[in-house]
């Protein structure tokens, strides 16, 4: 019996949804590519900081961080006050997590830690942009257009304050420069008496401080006058300061 001859596969129209499965396979589209990477790297910072915040105030630390001998990290201004407090108390200080003993001596820096957060993206308070935060505070305080600064003739009484792009419209037109001499002489002479004052203030504070022999109780009742004295100065210093830092 002769056998039948082959012929040729016909193609079916049953293989194009095949074709086109195998086409949507091939991937997401760049955009949403970009999208998913956006979000993976929102989370890998969130997840950073999580990681690297100090054990005591949870926050990302501004300069130096140490550890504890078991690896516990704790900012500068918290490792302090953990000694100091635990040195009012004549006691020993330990870590807030794992309750070993720290020092000065035990305690060490953890330079990878440092150097990891200062690379950790911030936004700007003011202009809302992303930097890096060991260029954050140069960014806020020198180069951006939308911080708040003061009128270069705020020695002379000028009271304006606004962003920085339009100081430079506010000053072509400030009043200030155009008062008398007996305005301006008045004006200096309260600022001086206000400097008075709060050199007094500080004054007070070195001398709270100088004290050789302090007990327990009059630690507290120093601290106590310190923080007295310091609400007594801050609405004297605020003016100056306001100034400093604006041309600083």
């Amino acid at each position: 019996m002769a056998e039948a001859p082959e012929s040729e596969p016909v193609p079916s129209s049953s293989e194009n949804p095949i074709a086109v499965e195998v086409k949507d396979d091939e991937g997401p589209s760049a955009k949403k590519r970009k999208v998913s990477d956006n979000e993976a790297s929102d989370k890998l910072e969130h997840r950073l900081g999580g990681i690297l915040c100090c054990a005591v105030c949870l926050d990302l630390p501004q300069a130096a961080v140490y550890q504890c001998t078991n690896g516990h990290l704790m900012c500068a201004p918290c490792f302090m006050h953990l000694l100091a407090d635990a040195r009012l108390r004549d006691e020993s200080a330990t870590c807030p997590n794992c309750r070993v003993e720290i020092s000065k001596t035990t305690a060490s820096r953890n330079l990878a830690v440092e150097k990891t957060v200062s690379e950790l993206p911030s936004e700007c308070k003011y202009c809302t942009r992303v930097f890096p935060r060991h260029s954050l505070q140069h960014h806020e305080e020198k180069l951006c257009d939308d911080r708040m600064t003061g009128c270069r003739y705020l020695c002379i009484g000028c009271p304006w304050l606004g962003p920085a792009h339009e100081a430079a419209a506010h000053e072509a037109a400030c009043t200030h420069p155009h008062k008398s001499a007996a305005d301006v002489l008045d004006l200096m002479a309260e600022r001086e008496r206000q400097a008075r004052e709060a050199t007094l203030v500080y004054s007070q504070i070195l001398n709270l401080l100088s004290y050789e022999k302090i007990t327990f109780t009059g630690q507290y009742l120093i601290i106590r006058k310190l923080a007295r004295a310091y609400a007594n100065g801050k609405a004297l210093r605020t003016q100056q300061g306001k100034m400093d830092y604006i041309h600083g």
